[in-house]
């Protein structure tokens, strides 16, 4: 933990140096483009903001425009400090120290958790938590493996591409692969599972009142609409309900376990911090004994 925050520390003190011997040198160089009471508004505030297409009477009206602005917000902060009740304006910093201290707690521990935590996650511990959790993953969604190809209307040799992609032999691949860019749109991954949906954007003529006949097992189909023919072979069909394959569901279980594992990692984390401060002395819970 001590070598972590050691490592961590450095990284971020280098950070902090550079910042300040910048920040010096940009201090003493700058001039302000306005002030309201303590707080001044600089150039680089507003540099930003600014874009490139903007002309140079664009450029002074946005400028002038943000400088009334920031004015405004500055004297109605300097004025509601005065006349809201005090209860309200220590209820107010409570809470921007609350986002401050969250912002900064935030930050420090993704840069733990980059540094320090396994995002490594293998086979054995997919399919671990796809046995354990498969009730889990039931689809909500028809999904399907499929092949296809769209030509264009007045594509010539129509009958040996569908021969070829019904086959679906490797020297049919090398074929089809041959003369892809005559196609419109192509797909010959066939072991990937998409969703239903995806499959009716990619295929117009597919739709929600006819999928049932064209989205089944052993299917070939050659469809057509204004804009070409489509020719595809389903191989596989899963629907609602149905317990969805480790290969679909794959990218939602890593993330799922590097959640846990990030979660596991930061409470180690808290611990170990917890524990090294009152080892150190740095915190004490006192009590009130009567």
């Amino acid at each position: 933990m001590k070598l972590l925050n050691v490592k961590l520390g450095a990284v971020l003190l280098m950070g902090v140096l550079v910042s300040c011997n910048s920040l010096f040198k940009k201090q003493e160089e700058r001039k302000p483009l306005a002030r309201v009471g303590e707080s001044y508004l600089y150039p680089e505030d507003i540099a930003p903001l600014l874009t490139q297409g903007m002309t140079k009477g664009d450029s002074a009206s946005f400028v002038s425009g943000y400088i009334n602005n920031w004015a405004s917000k500055q004297l109605l902060l300097s004025k509601s400090k005065i006349n809201l009740p005090e209860e309200k304006i220590a209820q107010f910093e409570a809470l921007v120290d609350d986002y401050r201290a969250d912002l900064y707690t935030r930050a420090y521990k993704e840069a733990l958790v980059s540094i320090g935590a396994d995002t490594v996650i293998n086979k054995n511990q997919l399919e671990t938590f796809y046995e354990l959790e498969k009730e889990n993953f039931k689809l909500k969604e028809r999904i399907v493996r499929i092949r296809f190809v769209s030509l264009p209307k007045n594509f010539l040799n129509k009958e040996e591409v569908s021969k070829r992609l019904k086959n679906f032999k490797e020297e049919d691949l090398t074929y089809l692969d041959s003369i892809g860019v005559q196609f419109n749109k192509l797909n010959f991954n066939d072991s990937i599972w998409v969703r239903s949906s995806r499959v009716m954007d990619e295929i117009p003529p597919i739709t929600i009142d006819n999928r049932d006949r064209y989205l089944k097992k052993s299917q070939f189909f050659e469809l057509e609409d204004s804009l070409g023919v489509y020719l595809g072979k389903i191989e596989e069909v899963m629907d609602i309900n149905e317990i969805a394959p480790l290969s679909y569901i794959t990218p939602t279980i890593k993330q799922v376990l590097l959640n846990r594992r990030k979660i596991d990692y930061l409470r180690k984390l808290e611990t170990e911090i917890i524990d090294e401060a009152i080892k150190d002395k740095e915190f004490e819970v006192f009590t009130n004994d009567k």
